[in-house]
């Protein structure tokens, strides 16, 4: 169930990901026209389309955690025995949230403190630059305590169940091409 909830909130995060990634575009695009064509501009445009990429990377950083895809070495892990596997993964998973909370109570101060301090050009409040820290510490600490108890239970996520059988689908098709080359290989004829 939770981890239903949090595959459509990726969702939507992913939603609100390609809605920045458009403004963006649109607003830089009509920017650089404005000036190479009217010699004008949009001022608000640059200051909102660094605060769009921010929101971007942030949103994205949090997809990428849900989806495992962040970079990762399991060299030394494959090495151990199975189950100092389970707690090199449990510690790991504990480092992450702790980072997660350095992440978010540093974001949340910064956020505090420049809740009255407003943008040059828009005038906005310069703590939603801030918050993009508090909304990432948030969604990836609910995210990363569904892995670890996951983990502790013994159990894969649906991320990992879904990784292992794209691994095997793509096992299974590079042994079938390789097959098929051998085959066409010795029934071809030499010129």
């Amino acid at each position: 169930m939770v981890q239903k909830l949090i595959g459509r909130y990726c969702q939507l995060l992913t939603a609100i990901i390609v809605m920045c990634l458009v403004i963006m575009v649109l607003m830089v695009f009509g920017n650089v026209v404005m000036r190479y064509a009217f010699n004008s501009g949009i001022a608000v445009s640059e200051e909102m389309s660094r605060w769009l990429f921010l929101w971007l990377i942030f949103l994205g950083a949090s997809i990428a955690v849900h989806e495992q895809a962040h970079m990762g070495s399991d060299m030394v892990l494959e090495m151990l025995p199975p189950k100092l596997q389970k707690v090199a993964v449990v510690v790991g998973q504990l480092l992450m949230l702790w980072v997660t909370w350095l992440i978010f109570s540093g974001s949340l101060a910064q956020t505090k403190i420049n809740w009255d301090v407003v943008a040059p050009v828009t005038e906005y409040s310069m703590a939603w630059v801030y918050s993009t820290g508090v909304v990432f510490s948030v969604s990836t600490g609910l995210m990363l305590l569904s892995d670890l108890w996951f983990t502790l239970r013994g159990e894969l996520t649906p991320v990992q169940i879904r990784k292992a059988q794209h691994a095997a689908e793509l096992e299974q098709f590079e042994f079938n091409a390789r097959a098929a080359e051998q085959q066409g290989g010795k029934s071809a004829t030499p010129l």
